[in-house]
């Protein structure tokens, strides 16, 4: 396939620089990266989504360069939501249109897919478990079976925590960014990933941005009034056939949390565990995962 293209989307404190591949009159699949990631990690799926009938759009997340720093200085759930709404209006929305979210892309699209009046159809959500899994908090089913969990949950986010350190983390992404990859998909070689993901918050400023998703999301900030309508549906359920993907050997987050997404996917939503893949699935098993994602959204020409 030829390299991707590419549109510029400006959206409400920020611009953001949107990758395609496919038909500009096919279907969307909107592809939402996570962290440490960008929009090239989509590049061995999108071709297969693309065979299937889809047209990829895949957004470099605000904050990843070459989108724009967000000058209103939201990197809030709510603000990622409303930047992939505004990539789908500027890409031509056809009301067949799906999302596929991983990390906190995953993020994101949990609150995409419990949104009423929601213009996509389906969702796909990989690698992190949608909060309102785990909720209400004291009534979880199998309740000890997930405090189990919770010990190696704790030492697998230690960079969480230490991201809402003061000065330091802002001096740590040389080695913060390779030595995930290598926890999270053991076996994988990113060296190419790696590369992009030191092209696109590799300086400071850019860093700095990264890091703002997770002090935003872990200090509970207020959100700005634009965002704040959106962001207070990413703690709910999903309302859209789901389709939920795991890598059986994530080395940030248990396959086993599956158990409990399971119980609160709505009708016509489906679980699956990739084998041999980590937390990078979709690149680590593209073949797999696109089968996957095809088989969940379907072919639109056929």
């Amino acid at each position: 396939m030829d390299e991707p293209g590419f549109i510029d989307v400006a959206a409400p404190g920020v611009t953001l620089r949107v990758l395609t591949w496919g038909p500009p009159d096919a279907p969307i699949a909107l592809c939402l990266h996570g962290f440490p990631d960008t929009a090239h990690g989509w590049r061995k799926v999108a071709p297969l989504l693309v065979d299937a009938g889809w047209r990829v759009v895949a957004p470099f997340m605000r904050g990843y360069a070459p989108s724009s720093l967000a000058s209103d200085g939201s990197y809030h759930i709510g603000a990622l939501m409303d930047d992939a709404l505004r990539v789908l209006d500027a890409a031509g929305p056809t009301g067949r249109d799906v999302f596929i979210g991983h990390d906190w892309g995953a993020i994101a699209g949990a609150g995409l897919a419990a949104m009423p009046d929601s213009p996509f159809t389906k969702a796909v959500i990989m690698s992190v478990p949608m909060p309102a899994s785990f909720q209400p908090l004291g009534r979880v089913p199998d309740a000890g079976r997930l405090a189990t969990q919770i010990p190696r949950q704790l030492l697998r986010s230690w960079y969480i925590m230490y991201f809402q350190l003061p000065w330091l983390p802002e001096r740590s992404a040389k080695w913060v960014v390779p030595r995930l990859w290598r926890q999270w998909s053991p076996g994988y070689r990113a060296d190419e990933d790696v590369r992009h993901v030191e092209e696109a918050i590799g300086a400071p400023d850019r860093w700095r941005a990264a890091l703002g998703y997770y002090r935003a999301a872990v200090r509970n900030t207020k959100p700005p009034a634009q965002y704040a309508e959106l962001h207070s549906h990413w703690l709910s359920a999903p309302r859209m056939p789901t389709l939920y993907l795991h890598g059986l050997g994530d080395g940030c987050a248990s396959a086993d949390y599956a158990h409990w997404v399971e119980r609160v996917l709505p009708e016509g939503s489906a679980v699956a565990l990739v084998e041999r893949a980590g937390h990078f699935l979709q690149l680590e098993q593209p073949e797999a995962v696109a089968r996957h994602i095809v088989d969940f959204i379907g072919r639109p020409s056929g």
